[in-house]
């Protein structure tokens, strides 16, 4: 990985975290993208500190569109060529909440926000080819299905339904991409990070809240969860293949919808209709 440019979302803590302290300590060039300044400056400092290697910090909300183009322009002016992009930040709410852009947040920060940051990288994913686009995604996409007509769940909400379809919706997105990043020399893989010792869905109401907080001590730790994800960035297998779903560095079969090339190319296309809405400057 010496040399190479790896971009990590959601690197303040947890998975990303650990994601880019692993990619660090193999040689790689890394990018923390960090929604705030005072908690990624901690972060990039203690990735320094652990593993002395090369690392940048670039800060945006990516739950609003306009800071996702905003962090894509400082990337890609840092690094015309990325060599590696990871796609890992996320976010749980149980309650719907809206972004100044209208949109449900974890539809915004899980889903369209990685399509987008892609959308507006794939110049320098091009040039950096062959490259990568690493997507956490999570086996709770089995609980998930997308409801074109009310993908911003304006008619029904449930925290956890939201979040398996975003994690669905990441899934898909990674099948489309592969398939139009083959010929350009672009792998894209989805995977299973585990169940991570945070605070997912600690707040949720009622019993599922409850087990995921008496659970909590036997989840992994998130540098054990990140393994999957710095092994498909950087292992010579992961890129032989592409468009594949995966756990424990192991290649696993998704749901059903998953794997529906049909769903997957009209998200791709419904995606990019939300993203030109929300295009400002």
């Amino acid at each position: 990985m010496k040399g190479k440019v790896c971009v990590v979302t959601g690197a303040n803590s947890g998975v990303g975290r650990a994601m880019a302290a692993q990619l660090a300590e193999l040689g790689a060039h890394v990018v923390m993208v960090c929604r705030s300044e005072e908690r990624g400056r901690e972060a990039l400092e203690a990735v320094r500190k652990a593993t002395a290697g090369q690392v940048e910090l670039v800060i945006g909300d990516l739950s609003q569109m306009s800071q996702v183009r905003e962090v894509a322009r400082e990337v890609a002016g840092l690094h015309p060529s990325v060599h590696v992009l990871l796609n890992n930040a996320g976010i749980y709410l149980p309650k719907r909440q809206l972004t100044p852009e209208g949109l449900e947040v974890m539809f915004a920060v899980n889903h369209l926000a990685p399509f987008v940051l892609t959308q507006e990288l794939l110049g320098a994913l091009r040039k950096g080819a062959p490259s990568r686009v690493i997507t956490t995604s999570s086996a709770g996409h089995r609980l998930g299905h997308l409801d074109f007509t009310d993908l911003q769940c304006e008619r029904s909400f449930g925290g956890i339904q939201q979040y398996a379809a975003t994690k669905l919706a990441n899934i898909l997105f990674t099948r489309e991409l592969a398939r139009r990043g083959k010929a350009e020399g672009i792998v894209a893989h989805a995977f299973h990070p585990g169940g991570v010792a945070s605070g997912f869905a600690q707040d949720e109401p009622g019993l599922f809240g409850t087990l995921m907080w008496l659970g909590r001590p036997f989840l992994r730790s998130a540098e054990r969860a990140a393994r999957t994800g710095t092994f498909l960035a950087s292992s010579e297998e992961a890129g032989n293949s592409t468009g594949e779903y995966w756990a424990d560095s192991r290649r696993k079969k998704p749901s059903r919808e998953a794997g529906d090339d049909a769903v997957a190319a009209r998200l791709w296309e419904v995606s990019l209709e939300l993203a030109a809405s929300r295009r400002s400057g």
